[in-house]
């Protein structure tokens, strides 16, 4: 029997003498959705000097433009932010969005400058188009449409 994420799967009678149920079963199927979900994910984490390298890169000689999310787990503003710069990712599919934990690769966070969390950089061709400090989505969003617009008529 299959209901929503969860399956459940009748097994022999508990010590008790009433029904038992696998809750395997159904927790194997949560985390599956769970990783079906963070598959889906538009943002990249960088979890080290070596990937960030490889993203920028990668990113920059194609011609790609970059969203990065400057984070700290213990930063809960940051943390807030977290679905929404998922959801602009999702809304902007030609921008390599990249999200660095400051305290994981803190190589990064100095070269990029950041100084506070979180902290938002809009970059092109290898340099920084623009910033943004605080957890501010108004702002941020209005600052990602703009960016991407100024992209798309300098390419047209």
């Amino acid at each position: 029997m299959t209901r929503g994420p969860y399956e459940i799967v009748k097994t022999k009678p508990n010590q008790m003498g009433g029904p038992s149920f696998s809750y395997l079963a159904a927790r194997k199927k949560e985390m599956e959705a769970q990783q079906e979900q963070h598959n889906k994910s538009r943002v990249v984490k960088v979890d080290s000097l070596q990937s960030w390298d490889f993203y920028f890169n990668q990113a920059t000689n194609q011609g790609c433009p970059i969203v990065v999310h400057f984070t700290a787990s213990w930063c809960m503003p940051s943390v807030a932010m977290n679905p929404f710069f998922e959801e602009l990712a999702s809304t902007f599919p030609d921008v390599l969005f990249l999200t660095v934990d400051v305290d994981d690769v803190k190589e990064v966070a100095t070269r990029m400058e950041v100084k506070a969390m979180p902290t938002f950089l809009l970059m092109k061709e290898g340099t920084v188009a623009d910033k943004l400090v605080g957890a501010n989505p108004v702002e941020m969003k209005k600052r990602v449409d703009e960016f991407v617009q100024s992209i798309r008529v300098n390419a047209a």
